[in-house]
């Protein structure tokens, strides 16, 4: 007869001892090739999403392609296809030896569960983790995305105001991502960095960036930037337009949010009323 709390607690722990394997791996600093990361910094526009990858890496890489990763939201939260392959499989790892380490330890104590019943326990919970998992990512990306939004707000407004103060399209660009701090405005840093060591206007990189992770108002600013910069127009006032409408559109979207979730808050507290009402008429039905 086969020892099966034996098999169920090798394969758990062979499967966490290859979770924590992939977790120190990716952990582990490499040093970086020079000859990729020169290409990285001197390729063409609109290039760049297809970056060469570690070659130890491929097999996440095929995960990844398998898995049809949100390409915009990962670029939002600077995180590649195979970090979040790397994320889904990890999360299901945990959820597949979680239920087999508990039969492991019940089997300790005396207590034997049906083989059956730990392997759809850990196939259920893995699914369910990895589903956890791509939720937890959209949520993210969705409020980063909203982060966005509103530094673009803010943004305009600079750039109009080195405007308005004589300077020049690609130096009010420069200036005004310089004054503010956090993660957006250092990914527009880097966007106008890039384009100065490449030599090419910033306008068009920052409808690239905003491209690729999905955010059309950056967009809005090469576009109107690019304008200033052909035909020496002045956009100060059209700047500042765009930003109050963004505001604008930013609140309805918020309202409308907050009434989507008042309206679901009306759902149990109308289920609230049935069972108040249940229990005030459970009395009269009682003595009938």
């Amino acid at each position: 007869m086969a020892n099966w709390p034996l098999a169920v607690a090798v394969t758990a722990g062979a499967t966490v001892g290859l979770g924590v394997y992939l977790v120190v791996r990716e952990l582990v600093p490499a040093t970086p090739a020079l000859g990729p990361a020169l290409r990285r910094l001197h390729q063409p526009p609109g290039s760049r999403a297809s970056a060469p990858t570690d070659r130890r890496l491929e097999w996440l890489t095929g995960l990844a392609r398998w898995l049809r990763p949100p390409h915009q939201r990962l670029a939002l939260l600077d995180r590649t296809p195979e970090q979040y392959a790397l994320s889904l499989l990890l999360s299901a790892l945990i959820g597949l030896a979680s239920p087999s380490l508990f039969a492991v330890a019940l089997a300790v104590l005396g207590v034997r569960l049906p083989v059956s019943v730990p392997v759809l326990a850990s196939l259920g919970l893995a699914l369910v983790c990895a589903l956890l998992a791509h939720r937890a990512m959209l949520a993210k990306a969705d409020a980063a995305r909203e982060e966005f939004r509103a530094a673009v707000c803010t943004y305009l407004d600079l750039v109009a105001l080195q405007l308005s103060a004589a300077h020049g399209p690609v130096q009010s660009l420069e200036r005004a991502a310089e004054i503010c701090d956090g993660w957006v405005f250092d990914r527009i840093r880097e966007a106008l960095r890039i384009a100065q060591l490449q030599m090419h206007s910033p306008w068009e990189e920052l409808r690239e960036l905003a491209g690729r992770i999905g955010i059309p108002e950056l967009g809005d600013v090469g576009a109107i930037m690019r304008s200033s910069g052909d035909e020496g127009a002045q956009v100060h006032e059209t700047l500042r337009s765009r930003a109050d409408a963004l505001r604008d559109q930013i609140r309805t979207d918020n309202l409308a949010r907050a009434e989507g979730v008042t309206s679901r808050l009306d759902i149990p507290g109308a289920l609230l009323v049935f069972v108040l009402l249940a229990f005030a008429m459970y009395p009269f039905v009682a003595r009938l």
